[in-house]
């Protein structure tokens, strides 16, 4: 096989392995969710044309290996009968992750999978000018770790306080991780709780025992420029917290465009933004999204 061919195999998520001849075939699955008939066709799949064992990704993928050159088409072919695509890499739009969101985790706050596959329906596999990451967490906790992708999304509660509820036990102020939330000592006070610098947990609102601390909104928080490997760096905040996934889509859908009109090839976003500077990007993004709501 000629290195171009090569290359070309490798763009639709085949992967040449050390031993000569064979490939690790990397599959498209979105936020880590497979249905049981598509989990059985991989199984049999691996079965079939590898040698019955499929690799986990650390980005919620999966990959079957020891896979023959001239298996790949068959392969391909069984897979995309039970709903099951080849993953991508090279300069792409890469596989979006996500955790199981508020739909199943109690601490979610925004649906994950479904704002997931709202971006792969649009971004996946995409042309970039160097592999670009997008990972979406639902809360605080951040099991995805927002900050490690090129685009990182974390769900945000926001609290409001209102003192004529409140009981004055300081459990909120107690429990808060960052020791953002201040209450006032006395119910004499009419200053309201400066909640700015809250990382929207909802660990106050959940501990008051009087409702004094209730949800105003919830929404997501944009991450930029983040990446691990060899030399790591975490993404930035930008932006405000947006209130609807057609926020979040339009505001990606602007980096994107950012990044293809500035980055250079084999270049990392966050290397990019370095070099541009974050503002270029929030205004570039702020631009386009009033021009376009």
């Amino acid at each position: 096989m000629n290195e171009a061919d090569y290359k070309e195999l490798k763009k639709g998520g085949m992967m040449r392995q050390k031993e000569a001849g064979l490939f690790s075939v990397r599959l498209h699955v979105v936020g880590g969710q497979l249905t049981a008939g598509q989990l059985r066709a991989i199984e049999e799949a691996a079965d079939r044309f590898g040698r019955g064992t499929v690799h986990l990704t650390s980005r919620q993928g999966v990959e079957i290996p020891f896979v023959p050159t001239d298996s790949l088409a068959a392969l391909k072919e069984f897979l995309s009968r039970s709903g099951v695509g080849v993953g991508v890499c090279g300069p792409t739009v890469r596989t979006v992750t996500a955790c199981q969101g508020c739909r199943v985790c109690p601490s979610g706050a925004i649906d994950s999978p479904a704002l997931a596959d709202a971006v792969d329906r649009q971004f996946y596999g995409k042309p970039v000018p160097h592999k670009f990451k997008v990972g979406i967490s639902g809360c605080a906790n951040n099991c995805i770790k927002a900050e490690e992708n090129d685009i990182g999304i974390k769900g945000f509660v926001q609290p409001r306080w209102s003192g004529n509820a409140c009981t004055f036990c300081n459990i909120s102020e107690a429990v808060c991780p960052t020791k953002v939330v201040r209450i006032p000592e006395d119910s004499g006070s009419v200053e309201a709780v400066d909640l700015a610098g809250c990382i929207g947990c909802g660990d106050c609102i959940e501990a008051c025992p009087s409702g004094a601390m209730a949800e105003e909104s919830r929404g997501y928080q944009i991450f930029a420029g983040g990446k691990f490997g060899r030399i790591p760096s975490l993404g930035k905040k930008i932006l405000g917290i947006l209130r609807t996934p057609e926020e979040v889509v339009a505001a990606i859908a602007a980096v994107v465009d950012f990044f293809r009109a500035h980055g250079k090839a084999k270049e990392r976003f966050g290397a990019t933004l370095r070099r541009t500077g974050l503002p270029a990007l929030e205004i570039n993004i702020k631009e386009r999204m009033v021009r376009n709501p």
